[in-house]
């Protein structure tokens, strides 16, 4: 069963897509005022997914249940995914990109994005990913058990571009996993466009500028 999703359109006939997953806690609904402040005129016309994640509890929230991608476990970013939540995420989310397909456009056009926990889930779904994507997006965040990332990695496998974003004061993510997150992909042969900004676990305008000249980028080589 598909997760539920919010959906804007920017034009008829969408020639591009992008799925964009939340933080803990939060839903779909939190990044689709980003649309209007992210787009450009000379883009095609897009279709933004915005799932929510399912209810859950949450370790170390006192198993309050929550909207989540996965459990977490434990502080410390080694062992604070739960491996099963993201193989279940990374499942999920890789049926709203069949949809997409099955909507007409190619996995070449669509991006996949997220913020934080979605952030994470993004990366671990690049890895898995056989017939690559677009381009991963990932705000604020690391790649989750990153020890296991070499062998996560499908032999063969097409490596999108990808895009990080993080804040420098950072206190949920350390800035410098997100850095050692980055270093990773690029040992694995991704080719990824880091950035570091003064803002706490956050989003900023020049990060969404950034992002926006980056997406400029796929779209005229697609």
């Amino acid at each position: 069963m598909l997760l539920e999703c919010i959906e804007r359109e920017t034009g008829p006939d969408p020639a591009w897509s992008i799925v964009w997953l939340h933080g803990l806690g939060a839903d779909g609904s939190d990044f689709v005022p980003i649309v209007p402040e992210l787009l450009r005129r000379d883009w095609p016309a897009l279709r933004f997914v915005f799932p929510h994640a399912p209810l859950r509890p949450v370790t170390i929230n006192n198993r309050v249940p929550m909207r989540a991608w996965y459990d977490i476990v434990d502080t410390d970013l080694a062992n604070r995914a739960d491996e099963a939540g993201v193989a279940e995420s990374t499942a999920q989310v890789e049926a709203l990109i069949a949809r997409e397909v099955e909507r007409g456009v190619p996995r070449s056009r669509v991006v996949l994005a997220g913020f934080s926990q979605g952030g994470a889930v993004t990366l671990a779904a690049g890895l898995r990913s056989a017939e690559p994507l677009a381009g991963l997006v990932a705000l604020s965040t690391y790649m989750p058990s990153a020890h296991k990332a070499r062998e996560a990695l499908v032999a063969g496998a097409g490596k999108p571009p990808v895009f990080m974003g993080h804040g420098s004061q950072d206190p949920v993510v350390p800035f410098q996993a997100g850095q050692q997150s980055a270093a990773l992909l690029r040992e694995l042969g991704f080719e990824v466009e880091w950035h570091g900004y003064p803002m706490p676990h956050s989003v900023c305008a020049e990060e969404i500028r950034d992002l926006g000249d980056w997406l400029s980028q796929r779209f005229a080589a697609g």
